[in-house]
């Protein structure tokens, strides 16, 4: 049984990594492109336009990739999770069905409108196409995250004798507290990896030669979006999300900040250090006096409780993996900030084109955003475990019994060969788009 649900649940978490690289991407870059393509209509200065139609044949591609991904995941609540589906499948279902329907369509649809209709239908129908093709894909993220806000914090539900849980309220769904912080947040990180990607395409073709006046251009814009939502992540958004996890899910607050013991008088908050999970504490650890205290409730000396204080059965099955997943990403968040403030200095000081360092800096950054959006996806995730619906039904009991391990790494052996292929497809489409640039040719 514990292999089972080992391979299960590892092959579920090797899907949905691979498939978030694509949407993380493309839910922020369809923001920056209509601000491109208004750009356009603004100035009439082309670049603007050249560049929503670059980074379009990018989101496409992206767009692409994450719909090929996306796919077996939904078959895996079927097969490995069919317990799960039989039970929840009347309340997932709602918002699941609602993303596939309205969501997907509405982003398919105009994409390939703004793609192919530019001259038939004028640059302000084709500004709204773009603007379509965000909303739909915001909204995608919007139906995702009440699915899993719904499983972190279950509300408007009833329990049938059967077991089964099914809607009793449908507003709830939308009402949930733990919804709009963690889509704000989720949102805002993926302006942030969208923001990393275009600026260090725009330090390419600086330090490279080819395309400056383009490279300026997206340096700049991915500079500004970048900032701003990195800030957006940090605070009011991820502050409201970890207020969440203390009032909703205390013990896993308490894995992810490394609290063990109870602290009278305020409770520090962990720089450094390595979960120690034999002794119950943090080695070689670095911290500060009652910040965390401060941070969560605005009182220096409020009391923070200690895994000590829960049951075993309640805390988290992965401590380890949560501490450090939760401490990656606050630590890459916090330099993507710094990143992103000295860069916005610089270009206030129009030195930022020809100062190779931080270009190169830029450059070479751009895969820790993704890092960081999966880390914080883990925290999430492994922060609710033991539960698959928090408080209601544990992991143990979603499987299904019919599908045993060896089927499960067979098809998991399979999953890894085929998204290697389709990773490499994947940067040789990009790769040969960034390298033919945004201008347009002439015929």
């Amino acid at each position: 049984m514990e292999d089972m649900i080992f391979y299960d649940r590892l092959q579920f978490a090797f899907t949905i990594t691979f498939h978030y690289l694509f949407p993380q991407l493309t839910m922020g870059l369809s923001l920056i492109i209509v601000y491109f393509k208004w750009q356009y209509l603004r100035t009439k200065t082309e670049q603007y336009n050249d560049a929503a139609r670059f980074f379009m044949k990018i989101f496409a591609i992206n767009f692409t990739m994450g719909v090929v991904t996306g796919i077996p995941m939904e078959f895996q609540f079927g097969t490995n999770w069919a317990k799960f589906s039989e039970l929840t499948g009347g309340i997932i279902g709602q918002t699941l069905a609602m993303e596939g329907t309205f969501s997907f369509f509405l982003e398919s649809s105009f994409l390939a409108l703004f793609i192919f209709g530019e001259k038939l239908m004028g640059q302000k129908l084709h500004l709204l196409t773009g603007f379509l093709v965000f909303l739909g894909s915001w909204a995608s993220g919007y139906f995702i995250l009440a699915t899993n806000a719904w499983m972190q914090h279950p509300v408007g539900y009833e329990v049938l004798a059967n077991g089964k849980l099914v809607l009793e309220n449908f507003s709830a769904l939308f009402s949930n507290p733990w919804l709009l912080p963690a889509f704000l947040h989720n949102q805002m990180a993926s302006v942030v990896t969208s923001s990393f990607v275009v600026a260090s395409i725009g330090a390419f073709y600086l330090l490279s030669k080819t395309e400056e006046e383009y490279g300026k251009l997206f340096l700049k814009t991915g500079v500004i979006f970048g900032l701003t939502s990195s800030l957006l992540v940090a605070f009011p958004t991820g502050d409201w999300n970890a207020k969440n996890v203390v009032k909703y899910q205390p013990a896993a607050f308490a894995a992810m900040e490394g609290i063990f013991e109870t602290e009278e008088g305020g409770a520090e908050i962990v720089l450094i250090g390595q979960p120690n999970m034999v002794e119950k504490k943090l080695d070689n650890k670095i911290a500060v006096p009652n910040i965390l205290s401060f941070l969560t409730y605005q009182e220096w000396d409020k009391e923070i409780k200690g895994m000590e204080e829960f049951d075993k059965e309640e805390l988290p099955d992965n401590i380890p993996a949560l501490y450090y997943s939760y401490h990656m990403m606050v630590g890459l968040g916090t330099i993507f900030i710094g990143v992103m403030a000295l860069a916005a200095f610089l270009l206030w000081r129009k030195k930022l084109y020809s100062f190779a360092p931080l270009l190169w800096v830029i450059m070479f950054l751009f895969p820790f955003p993704y890092i960081a959006n999966i880390t914080g996806w883990y925290v999430a995730e492994l922060g609710r475990q033991p539960y698959l619906v928090y408080g209601l039904l544990r992991t143990v009991e979603g499987i299904s019994p019919t599908v045993s391990s060896g089927n499960t790494l067979f098809t998991l052996l399979g999953f890894v060969g085929l998204y290697m292929l389709l990773g490499l497809l994947f940067l040789l489409l990009v790769g040969k788009a960034i390298h033919a640039g945004p201008k347009p040719i002439k015929h």
